[in-house]
Order: C-alpha cells, then structure tokens, then sequence
C-alpha cells in the first residue's frame, strides 16, 4: 500500500518562505511523476506543480510560477516544494501525489495516491 506523508506545512507571513515535503512509501518512488495540488476554503482542488520521475522535467501553475519550485530525491523517496514570496492567497491545504505515469501531468485524475494534506497558511 503506497503512502504519501507531507511535512512542513505552518503559519508564516506575506513574503515569508515554506519547504513541503513528502515521504513516499509502498512501489517504487523514481518510476512515478509526483505533484502538489491545493485546495483553499470554499475552492475545488488546484493543480499547483509536478515532476517527472527523473526530475528533468517540471511544470507549475501560472500562479506559482517564479515562485514555488519542486524536486525530488529519489533515494530519499522524496519530493519538495519550495515556496518562496509567499501571499495570502497561497493560504490552503497542500497536498501531495504520486502519479500513475511517469511524466508530468496537470490532471488529478492521473494521479493514483494522495497525501493527507498540510496546512499552509499566509499572513498579511
């Protein structure tokens, strides 16, 4: 049974930097792509970032572009999202996913394990 543990989440301030990590367990790490995806209150679930499984390839959200930046360690089993220049409008629950292919995708539905989620939250 693969399970997906995010850690890092927390309250910080506008301008503020968050790292989000996410422990792998269960089938092999390195042959998925992994993602982040969010979800604030009253709001559907967002495609926020994700990675292929080697790495070499990332794509993010328009919204975090420039901003959050993710990546993997493979013989951790782990993948990070670094948040930096954080804003209020960041503020939700950040989960994390292990898709069922290997390259990058957008979609929710193609990612078979989910996380529990962190809470991150944004003061201004």
């Amino acid at each position: 049974q693969v399970q997906l543990v995010e850690s890092g989440g927390g309250l910080v301030q506008a301008g503020g930097s968050l790292r989000l990590s996410c422990a792998a367990s269960g089938r092999t790490f390195s042959s998925y792509a992994m993602g982040w995806f969010r979800q604030a209150p009253g709001k559907e679930r967002a495609f926020v970032a994700a990675i292929s499984w080697s790495g070499g390839s990332t794509f993010y959200a328009d919204s975090v572009k420039g901003r959050f930046t993710i990546s993997r360690d493979n013989a951790k089993n782990t993948v990070y999202l670094q948040m930096n220049s954080l804003k209020p409008e960041d503020t939700a629950v950040y989960y994390c996913a292990q898709s069922r292919r290997v390259i990058v995708s957008t979609l929710g539905s193609e990612y078979d394990y989910w996380g529990q989620g962190t809470q991150v939250t944004v003061s201004s």
